[in-house]
Order: C-alpha cells, then structure tokens, then sequence
C-alpha cells in the first residue's frame, strides 16, 4: 500500500514533464490556485509516482507554481505500484490541503476496493475519509464481483477470513490439544485475535458452541484501530473545540477510547467468571456508541 516511508528526497524537476491523473479530485478549484500562488510561504514539496511521473499530490501546487512563472517545482518521488500511488494520491489528499467532496471520496473509495479487494473495509473507510458501513454500502453495490477476496487486510496489517468461523474453530482445536496454554500462544497458533481466543476458551468452558450464533456465515470484525492520530486532529480542529457540544464530545471520546495494544492486556486480566459481566456492560456501552456512529452517517449521507 501507499507508504510514507517509499518516498524519496526532494527532487526539482521541470513542471512540463509532470502528468496529471492519480488525483482522486473531479476538478481543479481556481480560486484555491489563486490563493496558493499569492501566498508568500513555500509551499511542500508535490508527490510524484516515478515510474509515470503521475503527480500524486500537489495537483494545486503544480498549477500555482504555473501562475508564479515557475518552470521547475520540489518533488518527492513515491516507488510504489500505480494501485498503491492512487491510494496513497487518496490518503494525501484526506490528510490535508483542500477537503474532497463527499463524491469524491466515495468514488474514489470504489476505485480502491477495485484495485485492493483484500482491504477490509475500515482499512478503505481510513485512507478515504468515510465511515466503514459507507463502504461496506459501496462494496456491496460494486459489480467487480471477480475482484472480490475472501480475505481481508484490516488497518493493523493482519489478514482475516471474511468468516470468523474458521478462526474459531481452529482456536477451539488448539485449546482441546493445548488446555494449559497461555491465551496470546492460542491466538498466535490459531491465527486470531487474542480477544477472539480468550471468548473461545470461556464459552468451551461454559459448554457452548465456540462459534457465537451470529458469527456464523459473517465477517470477522475488524480488532479495534487505534484512533489516536484522529482525535490528535480533532482535538486541533477549532470547530470542535470552540462549541460546548464539541468539548463535551471531545473529552468523551478521550475517556472511552482505550489504545488498541491495551485491548489484549484488558481482556487476559478478566477472570472468567468476571467475563459475561464485563461483556454485558461493554456490548451495551457499544451499542450506544453505534447508534452515535449511524446518526454521523447518516448525516454523511445526506
């Protein structure tokens, strides 16, 4: 995937040899170029795919650096694949500079489950700037049914089936053949999350079936994304911060978000006769936290 860590040094090179055509934007905003070539401060480097010369990002730039009598501009090369420059032109554009429309991201959220259908749908939501169900949506409506997976790569780099029955299964076999084995060796072995291993072991022991009902002939949920980069930006955002509803909002995300290598130590410090409780309370309290999520889509949808 598009990848920071591809680039190269700043380069300078003649604007007349750049093209024009990863840029997941529908049209050029003049007055944004107007306002870029006015400005006194120097500008960041443009991103440029070196195989095509594709500029990446930097399409406003490039054009402002036109309006100044430019001939050359700073780039920075990405090595990548042409798939991965477009996703990484995506990513770019959603972190910063001038927002993309609501169509453009979902058009481009398409463009990526075409070219990336093993990415789960959060991995795209993230690199698109939408939520995960509005991919889902659009995943479901694609008719590129042969570029479907049946695996997905979730944002932390592991690959999951689209069923967590297997998964399960596996856990539980190795769970029979290794009752004393710690939990993080069961989910390694098992290749699954140690939070879906300890709720094997736990309902085994209970007795029951260790596939959960409505796991059976669904997708394995994504393990949990840690969200601190977005409320580091969200907490920079002025209208968050400027309203009453914003803060109080803002210091509840703060303290109901837990990182996502602390999940595994919270989950392995639970007593098994603590766990329907704590699971009780949890389900409820993302259940509310769901109904915050739909109400944001929604209004995202319209």
């Amino acid at each position: 995937m598009g990848d920071e860590r591809a680039m190269t040094s700043p380069d300078l090179v003649m604007i007349s040899s750049l093209q024009f055509g990863y840029s997941p934007r529908r049209f050029v905003d003049e007055e944004h170029v107007h306002r870029l070539a006015q400005t006194e401060c120097a500008l960041p480097p443009i991103t440029v795919h070196r195989s095509t010369m594709q500029v990446i990002d930097g399409v406003h730039r490039s054009r402002a650096a036109v309006l100044r009598g430019r001939r050359h501009i700073e780039v920075v090369y990405f090595e990548g694949s042409g798939e991965d420059a477009f996703l990484q032109a995506v990513t770019a554009n959603i972190s910063h500079g001038l927002p993309l429309s609501l169509p453009e991201r979902k058009a481009a959220a398409m463009r990526i489950v075409s070219t990336h259908p093993h990415l789960s749908d959060r991995a795209i939501a993230r690199h698109a700037g939408l939520a995960a169900k509005t991919v889902a949506a659009l995943r479901e409506r694609s008719t590129d049914e042969s570029a479907q997976s049946n695996a997905r790569l979730g944002v932390d780099g592991r690959v999951r089936p689209l069923s967590g029955e297997e998964g399960r299964r596996r856990a539980a076999e190795v769970i029979t053949e290794r009752p004393h084995a710690p939990i993080r060796e069961i989910a390694k072995v098992a290749g699954v999350s140690v939070g879906t291993a300890h709720d094997v072991r736990g309902r085994m022991r209970r007795g029951e079936d260790p596939v959960r009902p409505q796991s059976r002939g669904g997708a394995v949920p994504d393990d949990p994304v840690d969200v601190s980069p977005l409320l580091r930006r969200l907490v920079l955002d002025p209208a968050m911060r400027h309203t009453e509803a914003g803060r109080k909002l803002l210091h509840l995300l703060h303290t109901r978000s837990v990182p996502v290598p602390d999940w595994s130590q919270l989950v392995g410090g639970v007593p098994s006769h603590c766990s329907p409780a704590v699971a009780a309370i949890a389900q409820q309290n993302a259940e509310n936290w769901q109904r915050l999520a739909r109400l944001l889509s929604e209004g995202e949808l319209r």
